[in-house]
């Protein structure tokens, strides 16, 4: 597809053969479950670069010196209920003290489109940096709700975080909020009738929790 602005497809050799192994029918749940960790913390690499950092003191074996850490009240990760979940452990693992707030969205079987059951996000969102986490970003329905709710509580500094994604998706979510910056591992060919994604790798949330 076309470049569009905040828009970063991520192709490190790692995360890509990550990708092939999550895409194997004959991957089972436990090894699905790690991977999807394992690559959420590979893009939170990509994705994290800018948090901001300020200065402490710290006591090296030698001496005292002023040396960066990040900064308070300043990143907060969001995932999509229930498939999101999957991906927080990943980024938790490189920033423990990381708020995480939840959205829980369903799709009409018939529409497509979302709806929601449930959103509760961190206090001073509006101050914090935020990593909204979905698997799979199909129609962007569900990823389009979820920012709007997130810039309804004030939320103003967000990312957005998908393992595949439909070029339908992508367009969507970058017509809807062009500020939103979008990392993604792989975009696919296209949306199916059903609106999946198309190589695709099946349902994420019934892969990493083992339900159909």
């Amino acid at each position: 597809m076309e470049k569009l602005d905040n828009v970063i497809e991520i192709n490190h050799p790692l995360l890509q053969h990550k990708i092939s192994i999550l895409r194997d029918k004959n991957t089972g749940t436990n090894e699905f479950r790690a991977i999807v960790e394992e690559i959420a913390m590979l893009m939170g690499y990509e994705a994290l670069s800018d948090l901001q950092l300020e200065d402490m003191e710290v006591e090296t074996p030698i001496e005292k010196c002023m040396t960066p850490v990040i900064a308070g009240k300043k990143f907060a990760i969001v995932p999509i209920l229930r498939a999101g979940l999957g991906m927080v452990s990943g980024l938790l693992a490189l920033v423990p003290a990381a708020k995480v707030g939840h959205i829980g969205l369903y799709r009409d079987e018939k529409t497509h489109e979302p709806h929601e059951y449930y959103c509760k996000l961190p206090e001073y969102i509006d101050e914090r940096l935020i990593v909204v986490t979905d698997p799979m970003l199909a129609t962007g329905g569900s990823a389009v709700a979820a920012v709007n709710f997130i810039k309804e509580h004030g939320g103003k500094n967000i990312k957005f975080m998908s393992i595949i994604a439909a070029p339908e998706g992508v367009r969507r979510l970058h017509e809807a909020h062009p500020d939103v910056q979008l990392y993604v591992g792989h975009i696919d060919r296209e949306l199916n009738d059903d609106a999946y994604i198309c190589p695709g790798l099946g349902d994420a949330g019934d892969r990493i929790f083992g339900t159909k």
